[in-house]
């Protein structure tokens, strides 16, 4: 079994798991359809980094913080459709991967549960929490944004790798279009109080994850 495929079916089983929990009556042959489906999404020829192993690094994060999670199958399953639709030229990913989210999980959840996933996977659009029902929801919600913050605060190489990886996404932008654009990203997340909205992300990864941008802002100005 080659690297894609063991990550596509470890991943399967995790989906399979959080789905089948909470899910309606749903079967095996019905949640096979729904990853594979979602799957070859992520194995779309243009992603380098918004691909099954992105997924996996933030599943990695999710075992670590299930724990302080109410609603854990929830916030999986926001993970695993959060980033389903992703082309680079587009500006309305988000709201494509929540719509698919809706419209794949409808007939398993209830309304409410689809709802807030569809809100869940918005949030991704801004990294801000918006007005949630309670504050059990919204502690989820942090968390979830959270993780899919969370390679800004890794280690150099890995931060480099993500960073080379999103350039390969946008292949397509003239290399002084993309540092103007990707250097007005950085300096927007390091303008927020803080990037991280959990104390358990923040005391963990707050100060890496600045150094590491003020690294790539100095290479972008080179």
């Amino acid at each position: 079994m080659n690297d894609v495929s063991h990550v596509t079916s470890d991943l399967g089983q995790h989906f399979a798991m959080h789905l089948s929990a909470i899910a309606n009556d749903i079967d095996r042959v019905e949640v096979e359809m729904l990853w594979q489906a979602a799957a070859t999404r992520y194995n779309e020829a243009h992603r380098a980094y918004h691909t099954l192993h992105h997924i996996k690094q933030l599943f990695a994060q999710f075992e670590q913080v299930k724990h302080n999670l109410y609603e854990p199958h929830i916030i999986a399953l926001a993970l695993h459709y959060h980033d389903v639709i992703y082309e680079p030229t587009r500006a309305d990913n988000e709201l494509k991967s929540a719509d698919y989210a809706v419209e794949a999980l409808q007939k398993y959840l209830s309304a409410e549960q689809c709802q807030h996933i569809y809100a869940l996977i918005m949030m991704t659009a801004t990294h801000q929490l918006d007005a949630l029902a309670d504050d059990d929801k919204c502690s989820d919600a942090a968390y979830l944004l959270d993780m899919d913050l969370s390679v800004l605060g890794a280690a150099w190489s890995e931060y480099e790798a993500y960073a080379s990886a999103v350039r390969k996404e946008y292949a397509h932008v003239p290399a002084t279009d993309y540092c103007i654009g990707r250097t007005a990203v950085l300096k927007g997340l390091l303008a927020h109080p803080r990037l991280y909205l959990t104390d358990y992300y923040f005391e963990r990864l707050e100060k890496q994850a600045r150094d590491n941008i003020k690294r790539e802002l100095t290479s972008l100005a080179a």
